[in-house]
């Protein structure tokens, strides 16, 4: 369910996306996954052995000034999802943003200690003293 488009390289980098999809249990109960796709830079290794399978005159094709192959790089989908009993899309898209950001831009924060921050945070019943 989080990647309704399939799991497809990508030649390249796609902006990020969110969307939410709802899906109910046996018992009825509503469970929301929300979901933020971004795309990483991978090195495409078949193409890179491809070309050491080739002819030698297909080999050099591609090559830079310094004699070297520059790797094939591709982009691949990752997904981050919320599973949720609770209904707050925009709270969980800034969640998910706030980790993704984190992570791409390499902020000295562990993965683990946000995570575990965002969920311990305490959230007040609806309709309650304000």
């Amino acid at each position: 369910f989080c990647q309704p488009g399939g799991w497809q390289l990508s030649k390249e980098r796609k902006q990020p996306t969110f969307f939410v999809v709802v899906l109910t249990d046996i018992d009825s109960e509503r469970h929301y996954c929300s979901c933020l796709t971004f795309y990483e830079a991978e090195i495409n290794l078949q193409i890179a052995g491809d070309r050491e399978n080739a002819p030698e005159e297909q080999r050099h094709e591609g090559e830079e000034e310094s004699g070297l192959i520059p790797p094939a790089e591709v982009f691949a989908p990752k997904s981050l999802v919320l599973v949720s009993r609770l209904d707050y899309p925009e709270i969980f898209r800034a969640c998910l943003g706030l980790i993704y950001t984190v992570y791409v831009d390499s902020l000295n924060v562990s993965l683990e200690t946000l995570i575990a921050n965002l969920c311990s945070c305490l959230v007040p019943a609806s309709g309650g003293s304000q």
